[in-house]
């Protein structure tokens, strides 16, 4: 049986806008959400993000605002750790 993740969403999405902040962005999701593995690297007008979350909902919520989201994955990596595909 597989191991339990703590934090079971994969959640990637492309934030396009103007003078976004890396920085800022990466310390307000350290900040506000639960989750390990963030990644928020870009420019002041595309950033990528990638966290492991229980609520990607809530991430993709904040992202919306500061500009058009794209490109979005969340994937269960619980069900692939099992040998499913999420």
């Amino acid at each position: 049986m597989a191991d339990i993740l703590e934090f079971k969403f994969d959640t990637q999405l492309l934030i396009e806008g103007e003078g976004l902040d890396e920085d800022e962005i990466f310390d307000y999701i350290t900040e506000h959400f639960e989750g390990d593995c963030l990644l928020a690297v870009g420019d002041d007008e595309l950033i990528k993000i990638h966290f492991h979350t229980n609520k990607p909902w809530e991430v993709l919520e904040y992202c919306a605002t500061l500009g058009e989201i794209h490109d979005i994955v969340v994937e269960n990596m619980q069900l692939q750790s099992e040998g499913q595909h999420g």
